[in-house]
């Protein structure tokens, strides 16, 4: 069983043997390529198969008909579109006439603003007021003064402070305790004197 190929030449002049193969086989160069649907349809013949000439060229001459329908023709769509807007505006207008009409026909009455009679209560309020403030700024004026005060007193117990601390590092040089003294405290000594000046102007303001 099955069928034999012939002997063939190839094309670059050498020859291909006899082969036997199965029933139904087909050569690889008679297999159909594959084609997507799209390419199928691109090739699919417009007119069925056997169509006279004439049927192509009415067939033809009716779908440029259509096509010439299609197109827009210049400088009538710009006369439609003006044709709308103008009725638009006519149709606008209508609507704004009985508006207008109807908004002239209301009275715009304008609101009266009652005065107000002054009652025996307010001036009770307004004292009241008066002594609350008078309190407030008393308050005030006492907080301030307390805090004139209290600022200095704490200035002079910080740079008393600071004199003592000095007057310990000038111990030490002198002692030897603090042979080699750095730059910030030998800065705080040379500051001694005018600390000392400080003291003695707050003492006297107090």
């Amino acid at each position: 069983s099955g069928t034999f190929i012939p002997a063939s030449q190839r094309p670059d002049g050498t020859w291909r043997k006899q082969r036997r193969v199965k029933d139904g086989y087909i050569p690889q160069e008679e297999v159909p390529l594959y084609e997507s649907k799209g390419k199928q349809l691109i090739k699919k013949p417009l007119y069925p198969v056997g169509a006279s000439p004439e049927f192509i060229a009415e067939h033809k001459a009716k779908l440029e008909a259509l096509a010439a329908k299609n197109k827009v023709i210049p400088g009538t769509q710009t006369k439609t579109q003006e044709g709308s807007k103008k009725k638009k505006k006519k149709n606008k207008s209508k609507t704004v006439e009985p508006v207008a009409e109807g908004l002239s026909k209301i009275m715009i009455s304008e609101p009266e603003f009652h005065k107000e009679v002054p009652t025996h209560t307010d001036k009770p309020l307004s004292t009241a007021k008066q002594i609350t403030t008078n309190n407030i700024t008393k308050d005030n004026s006492s907080t301030l003064s307390q805090k004139t005060i209290i600022e200095p007193q704490k200035r002079l117990k910080n740079l008393r402070k600071k004199i003592r601390e000095i007057e310990v590092l000038e111990d030490k040089i002198k002692t030897g305790a603090l042979k080699n003294p750095d730059k910030e405290i030998l800065d705080k000594i040379r500051r001694k004197i005018e600390i000392s000046k400080e003291i003695k102007r707050l003492e006297a303001a107090l």
